[in-house]
């Protein structure tokens, strides 16, 4: 694999950090500056008509700076880290061809990571003995799961639910650990320059406000229209909050209890992005501000600059 010094001339600038942090305003406000194309890394803006629900940027947004990334897949789709890597790739052309810079920004860690270390290349898998696990994996607990990659995927079985599910998923129906597949060598195209967003304590309030804001511009409305069409065991339903907000448009619990419920889920989602962002980036190339410190800006373009450096 190319070393980061080697791949220099071909740094990307990424924008992360967990939900409701401040890095779309960090971006926008980039993109209009520096005539930048926001490349989202965020596995629930992908879903076409899951709008609300995912603080997706809305035309008023995308009117004023060209974004990449969302609206790409049917909500029954399964839209992998390896296909957004790739289809990234097109998009950092397709920027670059349009002279502007590609800006990823986004809060998910794998697709991110995928892009700039490269995954290996995995077995091809049946689609109905996945679905198959997947819905016996879906009635476990997290530390049911743990307990399993412990047993088949050692390496594996500190992750989170999602990154569990995964490992088993592999090792179950390939015969081949996760943990050694990814050990297998890989030839990255681009190096990162990471600007990490994190507010900090004040990010829990950042998040009740969000939710509030989705709420009021009509979350139930939207879910309400998407059960019409779209299928309970669509992937798009994973999103934060969704379920909770179908639980309220069937009369199951109320709209107090949703919000509060979906607070606290937010929370939990952002934590665990936090320790992800915390631990997998490693320290060269990383910046990290918070959006409400009042030397934001000066950081953030002290940042913006050393990425032209080659």
């Amino acid at each position: 694999m190319k070393s980061t010094g080697d791949l220099a001339g071909n740094r990307v600038r990424v924008i992360c950090g967990q939900t409701a942090a401040g890095k779309s305003g960090i971006a926008t406000r980039l993109a209009i500056e520096y005539g930048a194309t926001i490349i989202s890394a965020d596995s629930r803006q992908i879903y076409r008509g899951f709008d609300i629900g995912t603080a997706k940027p809305g035309p008023s947004e995308t009117r004023i700076a060209t974004h990449r990334g969302i609206d790409v897949a049917d909500p029954t789709e399964r839209y992998s880290a390896s296909r957004w890597a790739t289809e990234a790739k097109a998009w950092i052309s397709e920027a670059e061809t349009d002279r502007h810079i590609p800006l990823i920004v986004g809060g998910t860690g794998f697709y991110i990571k995928a892009l700039f270390e490269p995954l290996f290349d995995a077995p091809p898998i049946d689609r109905a003995k996945r679905q198959e696990l997947e819905t016996w994996m879906e009635q476990q607990s997290t530390e049911q799961l743990r307990e399993w990659c412990a047993l088949i995927d050692p390496p594996k079985a500190r992750l989170g639910r999602v990154q569990l599910m995964r490992a088993i998923e592999i090792a179950l129906l390939t015969g081949r650990r996760l943990s050694d597949l990814q050990m297998q060598p890989t030839e990255a195209e681009f190096a990162p320059h990471y600007l990490v967003v994190d507010p900090g304590p004040r990010l829990a309030l950042h998040i009740e406000h969000r939710v509030d804001a989705m709420i009021d511009a009509g979350w139930d409305d939207e879910v309400r229209s998407l059960m019409g069409h779209v299928p309970d065991d669509a992937p798009a339903w994973k999103a934060c909050g969704y379920r909770l907000m179908k639980s309220f448009v069937n009369g199951e619990i109320d709209l107090s209890s949703a919000r509060d419920r979906i607070i606290i889920e937010t929370r939990q989602y952002a934590k665990r992005q936090r320790t992800w962002f915390r631990h997998q980036l490693g320290t060269d190339n990383v910046t990290r501000v918070n959006p409400d410190d009042p030397d934001c800006d000066a950081i953030v373009e002290r940042w913006w600059k050393e990425g032209e450096q080659t």
